[in-house]
Protein backbone atom coordinates (compact mmCIF):
# COMPACT_ATOMS: atom_id res chain seq x y z
CA UNK A 1 0.00 0.00 0.00
CA UNK A 2 0.76 3.76 0.07
CA UNK A 3 2.51 5.38 2.90
CA UNK A 4 1.12 8.74 4.11
CA UNK A 5 3.13 11.74 5.68
CA UNK A 6 1.79 14.84 7.26
CA UNK A 7 3.23 17.78 9.61
CA UNK A 8 1.51 20.68 11.79
CA UNK A 9 2.88 23.43 13.23
CA UNK A 10 2.27 26.38 15.32
CA UNK A 11 4.75 28.19 12.94
CA UNK A 12 5.84 27.71 8.97
CA UNK A 13 8.71 25.35 8.98
CA UNK A 14 9.95 23.21 6.46
CA UNK A 15 9.67 19.35 6.12
CA UNK A 16 13.18 18.36 4.35
CA UNK A 17 14.80 16.31 6.74
CA UNK A 18 11.01 14.39 7.02
CA UNK A 19 10.36 14.29 3.29
CA UNK A 20 14.01 13.35 2.93
CA UNK A 21 13.86 9.88 4.79
CA UNK A 22 10.26 9.75 3.50
CA UNK A 23 10.90 9.83 -0.26
CA UNK A 24 13.41 6.72 0.38
CA UNK A 25 10.77 4.44 1.01
CA UNK A 26 9.50 5.00 -2.69
CA UNK A 27 11.70 1.48 -3.71
CA UNK A 28 8.51 0.15 -2.69
CA UNK A 29 5.96 2.59 -3.52
CA UNK A 30 7.49 3.65 -6.56
CA UNK A 31 4.18 4.90 -8.44
CA UNK A 32 3.94 8.26 -7.74
CA UNK A 33 4.46 11.06 -5.32
CA UNK A 34 2.64 14.32 -4.16
CA UNK A 35 3.31 17.25 -1.66
CA UNK A 36 0.92 20.04 -0.67
CA UNK A 37 2.08 22.92 1.41
CA UNK A 38 -0.70 25.69 2.82
CA UNK A 39 0.63 29.13 2.86
CA UNK A 40 -1.90 31.40 4.47
CA UNK A 41 -4.99 30.57 2.46
CA UNK A 42 -2.74 29.85 -0.81
CA UNK A 43 -2.06 26.05 -1.54
CA UNK A 44 1.17 24.90 -3.51
CA UNK A 45 0.71 21.06 -4.99
CA UNK A 46 3.22 19.08 -6.48
CA UNK A 47 2.60 15.81 -7.80
CA UNK A 48 4.42 13.56 -10.45
CA UNK A 49 3.70 9.76 -11.90
CA UNK A 50 7.79 8.99 -11.01
CA UNK A 51 8.90 7.84 -8.12
CA UNK A 52 9.94 10.31 -5.54
CA UNK A 53 13.41 8.71 -5.55
CA UNK A 54 13.80 9.55 -9.22
CA UNK A 55 11.39 12.44 -9.82
CA UNK A 56 13.11 16.04 -10.52
CA UNK A 57 9.65 17.56 -8.70
CA UNK A 58 10.66 15.39 -5.25
CA UNK A 59 14.49 16.69 -5.81
CA UNK A 60 13.31 20.40 -5.84
CA UNK A 61 11.42 19.47 -2.68
CA UNK A 62 14.33 18.11 -0.95
CA UNK A 63 16.54 21.24 -1.71
CA UNK A 64 13.77 24.10 -1.64
CA UNK A 65 12.70 24.30 2.02
CA UNK A 66 9.25 25.43 1.53
CA UNK A 67 7.88 26.70 5.10
CA UNK A 68 4.28 25.57 5.96
CA UNK A 69 2.00 25.45 9.09
CA UNK A 70 0.48 22.21 6.95
CA UNK A 71 2.09 19.40 5.01
CA UNK A 72 0.52 16.46 3.58
CA UNK A 73 2.98 14.18 1.59
CA UNK A 74 2.18 10.78 -0.34
CA UNK A 75 4.39 7.90 -1.97
CA UNK A 76 1.74 5.84 -4.27
CA UNK A 77 1.46 1.79 -4.82
CA UNK A 78 -1.16 1.86 -6.94
CA UNK A 79 -4.22 -0.56 -5.75
CA UNK A 80 -7.08 1.31 -8.14
CA UNK A 81 -6.77 3.51 -10.48
CA UNK A 82 -3.68 3.32 -13.61
CA UNK A 83 -0.50 4.89 -12.68
CA UNK A 84 -1.34 8.68 -14.29
CA UNK A 85 -0.86 12.11 -12.81
CA UNK A 86 -4.19 12.49 -12.40
CA UNK A 87 -4.44 9.61 -9.63
CA UNK A 88 -1.28 10.96 -7.68
CA UNK A 89 -2.25 11.94 -4.11
CA UNK A 90 -2.74 14.77 -2.41
CA UNK A 91 -5.86 15.71 -3.93
CA UNK A 92 -7.36 19.86 -3.61
CA UNK A 93 -10.86 20.69 -3.95
CA UNK A 94 -12.73 24.27 -2.44
CA UNK A 95 -15.34 24.18 0.31
CA UNK A 96 -16.21 27.09 2.20
CA UNK A 97 -13.77 29.28 0.46
CA UNK A 98 -10.43 27.29 1.36
CA UNK A 99 -8.11 24.58 -0.02
CA UNK A 100 -8.87 21.57 1.18
CA UNK A 101 -5.88 18.67 0.76
CA UNK A 102 -6.62 15.11 1.35
CA UNK A 103 -4.68 12.00 0.67
CA UNK A 104 -5.43 7.80 1.36
CA UNK A 105 -3.67 4.73 2.09
CA UNK A 106 -5.34 1.47 1.74
CA UNK A 107 -7.97 0.16 -0.58
CA UNK A 108 -11.95 0.63 -0.56
CA UNK A 109 -12.97 -2.27 -2.78
CA UNK A 110 -16.50 -1.95 -4.02
CA UNK A 111 -16.70 1.89 -2.41
CA UNK A 112 -18.96 3.95 -5.08
CA UNK A 113 -20.39 6.41 -3.65
CA UNK A 114 -23.60 8.91 -5.31
CA UNK A 115 -22.04 12.27 -6.10
CA UNK A 116 -23.46 15.57 -7.09
CA UNK A 117 -21.69 18.05 -9.68
CA UNK A 118 -20.04 19.93 -6.77
CA UNK A 119 -17.53 16.69 -5.60
CA UNK A 120 -16.73 14.85 -8.62
CA UNK A 121 -13.25 12.42 -9.15
CA UNK A 122 -10.93 13.56 -11.98
CA UNK A 123 -9.10 10.38 -11.49
CA UNK A 124 -10.15 6.43 -11.06
CA UNK A 125 -9.14 5.79 -7.84
CA UNK A 126 -11.23 4.71 -4.80
CA UNK A 127 -9.13 7.31 -2.45
CA UNK A 128 -10.32 10.58 -4.99
CA UNK A 129 -13.79 9.47 -4.64
CA UNK A 130 -13.81 9.13 -0.51
CA UNK A 131 -12.21 12.89 -0.21
CA UNK A 132 -15.29 13.98 -2.63
CA UNK A 133 -17.85 12.35 -1.02
CA UNK A 134 -16.18 13.35 2.29
CA UNK A 135 -16.29 17.28 1.11
CA UNK A 136 -20.06 16.41 0.10
CA UNK A 137 -21.19 15.00 2.92
CA UNK A 138 -19.26 18.21 5.11
CA UNK A 139 -20.66 20.80 3.37
CA UNK A 140 -24.55 19.22 3.73
CA UNK A 141 -23.20 19.44 7.56
CA UNK A 142 -21.93 22.73 7.74
CA UNK A 143 -22.55 26.07 6.11
CA UNK A 144 -19.68 27.47 6.40
CA UNK A 145 -16.20 26.71 8.27
CA UNK A 146 -17.07 24.96 11.36
CA UNK A 147 -14.54 24.97 13.88
CA UNK A 148 -11.83 21.91 14.46
CA UNK A 149 -13.59 20.28 17.06
CA UNK A 150 -16.79 20.53 14.87
CA UNK A 151 -15.36 19.37 12.10
CA UNK A 152 -13.98 16.34 13.98
CA UNK A 153 -17.03 15.57 15.73
CA UNK A 154 -18.66 15.68 12.11
CA UNK A 155 -15.92 13.51 10.71
CA UNK A 156 -16.33 10.91 13.62
CA UNK A 157 -19.76 10.34 12.04
CA UNK A 158 -18.78 10.42 8.51
CA UNK A 159 -15.44 8.38 8.17
CA UNK A 160 -16.68 4.96 9.54
CA UNK A 161 -19.30 4.83 6.37
CA UNK A 162 -16.40 4.82 4.29
CA UNK A 163 -13.90 2.46 6.50
CA UNK A 164 -16.40 -0.32 6.68
CA UNK A 165 -15.23 -0.62 2.84
CA UNK A 166 -11.66 -1.59 3.67
CA UNK A 167 -8.92 0.12 4.78
CA UNK A 168 -8.67 3.87 5.08
CA UNK A 169 -5.87 5.57 6.44
CA UNK A 170 -5.99 9.41 5.65
CA UNK A 171 -4.69 12.67 5.91
CA UNK A 172 -6.90 15.89 5.38
CA UNK A 173 -6.23 19.67 5.79
CA UNK A 174 -7.26 22.93 5.36
CA UNK A 175 -4.75 24.95 6.44
CA UNK A 176 -6.24 25.07 10.13
CA UNK A 177 -5.73 21.93 11.03
CA UNK A 178 -4.67 18.74 10.23
CA UNK A 179 -6.88 15.29 10.69
CA UNK A 180 -5.41 11.73 10.98
CA UNK A 181 -7.40 8.48 11.08
CA UNK A 182 -6.03 5.43 11.25
CA UNK A 183 -7.36 1.84 10.40
CA UNK A 184 -4.03 0.14 10.27
CA UNK A 185 -1.11 2.02 10.47
CA UNK A 186 -0.32 5.27 11.41
CA UNK A 187 2.27 7.11 13.89
CA UNK A 188 2.81 10.94 15.01
CA UNK A 189 4.92 12.73 17.60
CA UNK A 190 5.46 15.96 18.79
CA UNK A 191 8.60 17.82 18.66
CA UNK A 192 8.99 20.90 21.56
CA UNK A 193 11.34 22.88 23.92
CA UNK A 194 13.70 21.42 24.91
CA UNK A 195 14.39 20.25 21.25
CA UNK A 196 16.77 17.50 20.78
CA UNK A 197 18.79 15.84 17.92
CA UNK A 198 17.17 13.02 15.75
CA UNK A 199 18.48 10.42 12.52
CA UNK A 200 16.79 9.11 10.05
CA UNK A 201 15.51 5.13 9.99
CA UNK A 202 16.40 5.08 6.15
CA UNK A 203 19.40 7.53 5.84
CA UNK A 204 22.22 8.45 7.40
CA UNK A 205 20.83 11.96 7.94
CA UNK A 206 21.21 14.07 11.49
CA UNK A 207 19.34 16.53 12.80
CA UNK A 208 19.82 18.73 15.95
CA UNK A 209 16.50 20.54 16.16
CA UNK A 210 17.50 22.62 19.02
CA UNK A 211 19.98 24.54 16.66
CA UNK A 212 17.15 25.42 13.94
CA UNK A 213 14.18 26.05 16.31
CA UNK A 214 12.97 28.54 19.04
CA UNK A 215 11.74 27.38 22.66
CA UNK A 216 7.67 28.55 21.30
CA UNK A 217 8.48 26.56 18.39
CA UNK A 218 5.86 23.38 18.30
CA UNK A 219 5.75 20.65 15.46
CA UNK A 220 3.47 17.45 14.97
CA UNK A 221 4.69 14.76 12.35
CA UNK A 222 2.68 11.94 11.41
CA UNK A 223 3.62 9.45 9.43
CA UNK A 224 2.43 5.76 8.23
CA UNK A 225 6.32 3.99 9.60
CA UNK A 226 8.01 6.49 12.09
CA UNK A 227 10.80 8.51 10.31
CA UNK A 228 13.67 8.37 13.11
CA UNK A 229 15.40 5.77 15.07
CA UNK A 230 15.77 8.11 18.72
CA UNK A 231 12.79 9.40 18.97
CA UNK A 232 9.45 8.36 20.60
CA UNK A 233 6.34 7.33 18.17
CA UNK A 234 3.30 6.82 19.13
CA UNK A 235 0.82 4.18 17.16
CA UNK A 236 -2.09 5.73 16.71
CA UNK A 237 -5.25 2.67 17.34
CA UNK A 238 -7.21 0.98 14.41
CA UNK A 239 -10.07 3.82 14.24
CA UNK A 240 -8.88 6.71 15.77
CA UNK A 241 -9.39 10.02 14.33
CA UNK A 242 -6.91 12.97 15.61
CA UNK A 243 -7.02 16.55 14.50
CA UNK A 244 -3.53 18.66 15.10
CA UNK A 245 -3.78 22.50 15.33
CA UNK A 246 -0.64 24.30 16.03
CA UNK A 247 1.48 21.48 16.45
CA UNK A 248 -0.32 19.18 18.81
CA UNK A 249 -3.16 16.70 19.05
CA UNK A 250 -6.47 19.00 19.77
CA UNK A 251 -7.45 16.95 22.66
CA UNK A 252 -4.06 18.08 24.54
CA UNK A 253 -4.86 21.69 23.97
CA UNK A 254 -6.38 24.03 26.60
CA UNK A 255 -10.37 24.25 26.22
CA UNK A 256 -10.53 21.98 23.49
Amino acid sequence: MCQLLGMNCNTPTDIVFSFTGFASRSHEHADGFGIAFFEGKGTRLFVDAQSALHSPVAELIRRYPIRSTNVIAHIRKATQGAVKLENCHPFVRELWGRYWVFAHNGDLPGFAPNLHAAFRPVGDTDSEAAFCWLMQELAKNHAMVPTPQQLTDTLAELVPQVARHGTFNFMLSNGCALWAHCSTRLHYLVREHPFGAATLQDEDLRVNFAELASPQDRVAVIVTEPLTRDETWTPLAAGELIAFVDGQPLRDRPHA
